[in-house]
Order: structure tokens, then sequence, then C-alpha cells
């Protein structure tokens, strides 16, 4: 009985454990996104009107207060793997485009996306732990195809694109924070449904 007991208590824990790391990474990332933001931003020089922009570039609707736990995640993790399709194709057509360098931009920008997979990782992780749905990789959305960009126009995208992994490390933050708090309910009202029987 008492083996039945550590093994019952153990998972949960383990969830609210992966979780809580998952919420440190998030916040790690949301950090780097940020520098890099403001990196790049101080790099290209861009007015407030040129870089309003209303239209997504990933086509995950954000989760909203009224999804169950398990669809908040597998939201969150199909717009993260979007986020990163989108970083690869960033990094690659500005390599082509401008030349790859070595400096500090290109450091945070390469630990950005380590960061944005790990992140991913851990979310796929936390799907599979509350029996959310398969995760389909995700298209990404391809009304502005980089290839036919001009200079200007390439550097918009990129910036926009570094908005969008902003936007979904927020996201990732808020959701991961509230996670255990909702782990924690439905573990103990499972547990309780399993003892009356």
């Amino acid at each position: 009985m008492a083996d039945r007991r550590s093994g019952a208590t153990g998972a949960p824990d383990q969830g609210r454990t992966t979780a809580a790391r998952a919420a440190a990474v998030a916040e790690l990332l949301l950090l780097e996104i940020s520098n890099l933001l403001e990196l790049y931003s101080k790099r290209e020089t861009f007015t407030a009107d040129v870089i309003a922009g209303d239209s997504r570039l990933v086509s995950v609707p954000p989760p909203s207060s009224q999804l169950d736990t398990p669809d908040k995640l597998w939201r969150l993790h199909a717009a993260l793997l979007q986020c990163r399709g989108l970083m690869e194709r960033a990094i690659a057509k500005e390599d082509e485009e401008m030349g790859s360098g070595t400096g500090e931009y290109e450091t945070l920008r390469k630990m950005v996306k380590e960061r944005l997979s790990f992140l991913i990782n851990m979310t796929g992780e936390l799907v599979k732990a509350v029996d959310g749905p398969a995760v389909m990789t995700p298209s990404l959305n391809d009304s502005v195809e980089p290839d036919s960009l001009t200079l200007f126009e390439l550097k918009l995208w990129v910036f926009r694109v570094f908005t969008e992994v902003d936007y979904w490390a927020k996201t990732a933050v808020t959701i991961l924070q509230a996670l255990p708090k909702e782990r924690v309910r439905t573990t103990r009202h499972r547990s309780t449904r399993s003892t009356r029987r």
C-alpha cells in the first residue's frame, strides 16, 4: 500500500516540476527575445508607423481562459513550433541576404532559437502528461514569403518574427505559471474520486 501511495504522489509532483521548469525556461526566453528585439531595434531604425502591423505570423489562435489545460498547452505548443519555423527562416534569410556574423546579435539570435527549441520539448512533454491532443506540425502563415521581399521588407519581416516570438514567450510564461495550480486541483479531484470507489 505504501508503494502505491508513493507512486501515485510521484506522478503529479513530476508534472508540477516539469511545469515549473518550463515556466523558468519561458521566462529566460522572454528575457532573451526582449534583449534581441532591443538590439535589433537599435541596429535597424524603424518608425512606429512602419512597425505597426495587425496581422499575426503564427496562425494558432491565442489560448483563452475558457479552454481547459490540455487545449491551452496544445495551442501554446503548436504556436511555439510555428515560432521556431519562423526563426529558422528568418535566420537563414538574414544570413543569405546580409551575410552571417559572429557578433553579439548573432549569438543572441542563436540563443533565442535554442531556448525556444528547449521550451518546445518541455511543452510537448506537458501536452503528453495531461493527455492533450496529438500535436500536428503546424503550417506557417505564408502570406508573405521572405523570398519575394526587398531588403527593407526583409528587415521588417524579421522584426515581426521577433515580435511574434516575444508575444508567445509572454503567453507561455502566463500559461505555465498558472499550470501547477490547475494540476494540483485536477490531481486532488481525481484522487478523491478513486478513493470513493
